[in-house]
């Protein structure tokens, strides 16, 4: 057996026996030995290989099954460029804290600086944004032992489960297929794994968190920001206090989410009452929880492990976990229920009532279509912020997830994310809300091979043909309306349907509430898109007026 074949064979054992279930392959030539391993696996029914052609795709699929499964994902690229093209997904995991391992091949070592053919320094690509690198050299015989190389995956996958991406830079020397007597040959015993199917390194228990008890008294928000999880419900639960909590949070049930807390953070009788707050996740969504987590006359905790969301540079104190001791009284959080009671009241009148189809009524529609154990991913920009103000409440036990790429906030990579959470949720009703700019930045994401996994999966486009939330920001002001369409707005053109016939995509066509109502109650099967039709010449204007629409009661 070759020394490529030995090396490729032996890292995709132990990531298996490491608990890796999902690895998607960009094709390639020096990666050809873990390619062909990842195979055997695959048909053995030891992993679950999904091969894409484009390497930005295939990190982002890889980003949504990690988060959709919450366990490490492998994505494995040949060299040069192509490791180059996962950057965006891994600085998305980094500042997500998703498990994502880059398994970049690589030529020689002797072969950096000579400009030899797809060969470039991936020494620590990723730079501080990975939480580990780890190299294994390119071995000139098949060692007499695995265990450097079986380490090596152990130091990898036990990075990644602190949360965050991982590179492991592997480099193989020629020849990088096997003989044909070597295609079905077993590894040698000398570099067999631990007994039993045994990982190298069993992995450390988790140790229970001793919460630390927060003094009651203090007029307290609590803020969930994305990926924060149930904690944050909980606390805000047995304290009484409200719960401003974004769509991704997974917080957003039970009784004690404030749908409107974003309009309301505008009303001085509620906001300037504020004494605390306490942060749980990595809040992004809006401007008035960055203001609130700035301000000099609230304190800050946050909730969790670092880095914290500080964008103010405010905060007082940092916990690995917390709780409170009794109710702090129902009187400052029916304050704020009556005004979210209020409020909503006019803004549903405001923006539900209307017609044609607006992005409000699509976000509305979309939310209500997430039935239990449902999944819903949510693009950036105008959709995920339109979910937050108009997503319907939810019980506790129910267990939908509703999911973005709120890291960095970009639209980047959305439908192959959207289409690895599905995968990774395969009892799920899937869904993924998005703008028709991020359904085209990330289209390619729809080129999937005949043999590859597909899940059922609908996405609804909130289309009108441009960036409109540049519109609700300084860009929109009449100020730059001549520039405005062409360097902010960015209209495109692209005809949906033609573009999802061209993949092999079902496309339909709604242009109303009822229509859109309709489409989502059908479970088809397969990958969909819903193009719901919307204009955005009043974008900036009915934004003012839902703002004004905050009210005490």
């Amino acid at each position: 057996m070759n020394p490529s074949t030995a090396l490729g064979r032996v890292l995709v054992d132990e990531l298996v026996r490491s608990g890796v279930r999902d690895v998607v392959l960009s094709p390639g030539s020096r990666s050809a030995a873990l390619a062909l391993a990842l195979h055997a696996g695959d048909a053995r029914g030891d992993l679950r290989l999904h091969v894409r052609i484009d390497e930005r795709s295939a990190g982002f699929l890889a980003l949504g099954l990690a988060k959709g499964s919450h366990h490490p994902v492998v994505v494995v690229t040949t060299s040069g460029t192509a490791a180059a093209n996962l950057y965006p997904a891994v600085l998305e995991a980094s500042h997500a804290r998703v498990p994502l391992i880059a398994l970049t091949a690589d030529r020689p070592s002797e072969l950096r600086g000579t400009e030899a053919n797809q060969t470039t320094d991936q020494v620590k690509l990723y730079g501080a944004a990975v939480r580990a690198y780890v190299e294994i050299a390119a071995p000139e015989v098949v060692p007499a032992s695995s265990a450097a190389w079986r380490a090596a995956v152990a130091r990898v996958v036990d990075a990644a489960r602190t949360g965050g991406p991982v590179q492991l830079n592997v480099t193989f020397r020629e020849p990088l297929v096997p003989s044909p007597e070597d295609v079905a040959a077993p590894l040698p015993d000398a570099l067999a794994g631990r007994p039993v199917g045994a990982p190298w390194r069993a992995p450390a228990p988790e140790t229970p968190l001793l919460p630390t008890v927060l003094p009651l008294g203090p007029r307290t928000v609590v803020v969930a920001g994305d990926d924060s999880g149930p904690a944050a419900r909980i606390l805000a639960q047995e304290a009484d206090w409200p719960l401003l909590a974004e769509p991704s949070s997974g917080a957003r049930n039970g009784t004690h989410p404030i749908a409107t807390y974003r309009l309301l953070l505008g009303l001085p009788e509620l906001a300037d009452r504020i004494e605390r707050v306490v942060v749980f996740g990595h809040p992004t969504l809006s401007r008035p929880i960055s203001r609130l987590l700035s301000r000099d006359d609230v304190e800050v905790v946050a909730v969790g492990s670092a880095p914290y969301t500080d964008p103010g540079n405010r905060l007082a104190a940092a916990y690995p976990a917390v709780r409170v001791e009794g109710s702090d009284g129902l009187g400052w959080l029916e304050e704020w229920r009556r005004a979210d009671a209020a409020t909503l009241a006019a803004l549903e009148e405001l923006v539900l009532e209307r017609a044609p189809l607006n992005p409000w009524q699509v976000a509305r529609s979309v939310s209500r279509a997430v039935g239990p154990y449902g999944l819903l991913v949510v693009g950036s920009s105008n959709p995920v912020r339109d979910l937050d103000l108009m997503a319907v409440p939810y019980p506790v036990g129910e267990r939908r997830m509703v999911m973005s790429n709120r890291g960095l906030a970009g639209i980047d990579g959305v439908v192959s994310t959207a289409i690895g959470a599905a995968l990774a949720r395969p009892r799920s009703a899937a869904l993924a809300y998005l703008g028709d700019l991020t359904f085209l930045h990330d289209s390619n994401g729809l080129v999937i091979g005949p043999d590859e996994p597909r899940p059922d999966l609908t996405f609804v486009v909130a289309s009108d043909d441009g960036g409109s939330i540049f519109s609700t920001l300084e860009q929109g002001d009449t100020s730059y309306a001549e520039a405005f369409e062409r360097v902010f707005a960015t209209p495109t053109r692209v005809d949906l349907g033609q573009l999802c016939a061209a993949m092999g995509v079902a496309h339909v066509v709604v242009e109303s509430v009822d229509a859109l109502d309709a489409v989502l109650a059908d479970t088809a099967r397969g990958i969909r898109v819903v193009e719901a039709r919307i204009g955005r010449a009043d974008r900036r204007e009915a934004d003012l007026k839902i703002v004004a629409a905050a009210r005490l009661h």
